[in-house]
């Protein structure tokens, strides 16, 4: 593992304020959640890339894969900027540091900071540690001690902290003082049941910072949906270390996003925790390890999520195209993101127009020909989603639904037939076989599809039909599909609307078919995510 000391300032620069991510290790516990040693490294080169101080990579000794991901992150994680932190708790009661197990595996770890968790909640050390109050603030000093002794700066995370303070107040001071006079370089302060309201958190971190002198964290969980406000009111107080996970992945509710937090601080603040160039790649990374965790992004998500500086009214619109910064709150460009408006039927004429140049169609308004255009298209797109379709969630639909009405596109193939039907055996699976006509590349072309639904086997179907005139079609992969029922009151009668995102590896794009047959729906969802895709990769009709 090779590892540089970064510099101050391109790390923490405003009262050495670390940035500390713990993705791998807490924000691994959400539920459904499931790392791979190889997705840990790779997940550790984004936030590397990020600029974040500080990785804690998991509990090495604690689970085989820690164990394995610290031994390889040895010769295969080459870290530029942040440092690597193992993640452990204090020796055992009754025991030595020096002799335990699971200390000696977080010197193994070759890691150059140790994270321990420590109990400062009078609670949880007589019912969950089963032992005494002083020997568990021995159990701080012990293993402090060893580890700092064994040339490792280490860190204490006191689990709880914060419920514990409103329980015992003195002890939970007192397992603070302790880690610092044992060598601690600080003390984070762990909301771990994720209660707390940022008044609170602002009024401890105060008192802690008052009664021990110590340098104090902030780690905050979402329970109570406050989990970023927690972390800046706590640095507001005076805490310089801030924990947190990409994306805000955690158990329960999660934890804080880092992103946000150091957004907030950094741009909001005026505080230098990552340097600019860094942040503004930050949506592409959070999004690409939301690919790695095969956790879908989260859209409304600040700051990089796609929906975070979307416009939908004919209103926003309107004074978007004067000046963009009336309706938004920063300039998407500094975390890497964009404005994207939104065509629905609350769009106006701005909207269409807008959201023409984004795709990079320029129609003019104050021409006869443009205002025409844009009428046109406004039109088509009201009378459509009065009969169920939406683009606001669908971008490539509208991107075709405005070259195809404006004369700009030319079909890649023509569909002469298409039927599907589905068996079920005697085994009591059901397979579907659909069979597909088209024309393309000057050629007639039938081919037919096996799928584990209507779909599948269209799209199979269809694939195989332009497979030779368009072999760009073997990156594009369906990753999503969405069925929603628009008219509940006439049961299985009723319009379908359907949504089918597709890949292409590097991007993902989304279509929309509406009709009250659900295959036929999702049949025209399906032609505009490969004729979108086909065009966004620069393909030449056949």
């Amino acid at each position: 593992m090779t590892t540089q000391t970064p510099s101050p300032d391109s790390l923490w620069v405003d009262g050495d304020l670390h940035v500390y991510d713990t993705t791998l290790r807490d924000g691994a516990q959400q539920e459904g959640l499931n790392l791979s040693v190889a997705d840990k490294l790779a997940i550790a080169r984004h936030l590397d890339d990020l600029g974040v101080g500080f990785i804690e990579g998991g509990w090495p000794g604690a689970n085989p894969k820690d164990t394995e991901f610290f031994h390889r992150a040895q010769t295969e994680l080459s870290l530029k900027n942040a440092t690597l932190a193992a993640f452990g708790a204090t020796r055992r009661a009754g025991g030595r540091a020096a002799e335990d197990p699971l200390t000696l595996a977080l010197l193994n770890s070759g890691a150059p900071v140790v994270t321990l968790v420590a109990k400062s909640h009078t609670g949880h050390v007589e019912r969950a540690l089963r032992t005494t109050l002083e020997e568990n603030l021995e159990m701080i000093r012990d293993t402090v001690r060893f580890l700092t002794g064994e040339g490792r700066r280490v860190f204490v995370d006191a689990e709880h902290f914060f419920d514990g303070y409103r329980l015992h107040r003195d002890y939970a001071l007192e397992a603070v003082r302790a880690s610092m006079e044992a060598g601690a370089e600080l003390v984070a302060l762990c909301d771990t049941n994720g209660g707390m309201l940022p008044n609170e958190v602002t009024d401890m971190v105060g008192d802690v910072l008052a009664a021990t002198g110590a340098r104090v964290g902030i780690h905050c969980h979402n329970d109570t949906g406050c989990a970023v406000a927690n972390s800046m009111a706590a640095v507001e107080a005076g805490a310089t270390h801030v924990q947190g996970t990409i994306n805000g992945y955690g158990e329960r509710t999660g934890n804080a996003n880092l992103v946000t937090v150091v957004s907030n601080l950094q741009l909001k603040k005026g505080l230098k925790l990552v340097e600019p160039q860094r942040l503004r790649d930050s949506t592409r990374i959070s999004h690409a390890i939301s690919e790695i965790t095969n956790v879908p992004a989260y859209s409304r998500q600040p700051y990089t999520g796609s929906s975070a500086f979307a416009h939908k009214a004919g209103l926003h619109a309107s004074a978007i195209k004067v000046d963009p910064d009336l309706y938004q709150h920063l300039d998407p460009a500094l975390v890497g993101n964009d404005m994207r408006m939104l065509v629905s039927d609350m769009a106006g004429r701005a909207s269409i127009e807008l959201k023409a140049k984004e795709v990079g169609i320029d129609l003019d308004p104050a021409s006869e020909e443009g205002a025409a255009s844009i009428a046109a298209v406004l039109a088509t797109v009201k009378d459509l989603e009065l009969r169920g379709w939406t683009f606001d969630a669908a971008d490539a639909s509208f991107d075709l639904l405005l070259r195809r009405e404006l004369g700009l596109i030319e079909p890649y193939f023509d569909v002469e037939s298409w039927r599907v039907i589905t068996d079920r055996r005697g085994d009591g699976q059901a397979l579907s076989e659909a069979t597909v006509k088209v024309l393309a590349g000057g050629h007639r072309n039938v081919q037919t599809g096996e799928g584990n639904g209507p779909v599948n086997a269209l799209d199979h179907a269809l694939r195989a039909c332009l497979a030779t005139v368009y072999p760009e079609l073997e990156k594009f992969e369906l990753i999503d599909f969405k069925v929603r029922i628009l008219d509940a009151s006439h049961g299985t009668d009723a319009v379908t609307r359907v949504l089918i995102e597709t890949s292409d590896g590097a991007t993902t794009w989304t279509t929309v078919g509406v009709d009250a047959n659900i295959i036929e729906a999702s049949w025209k969802a399906l032609v505009d995510s490969i004729t979108y895709g086909l065009l966004r990769a620069g393909v030449e009709p056949r």
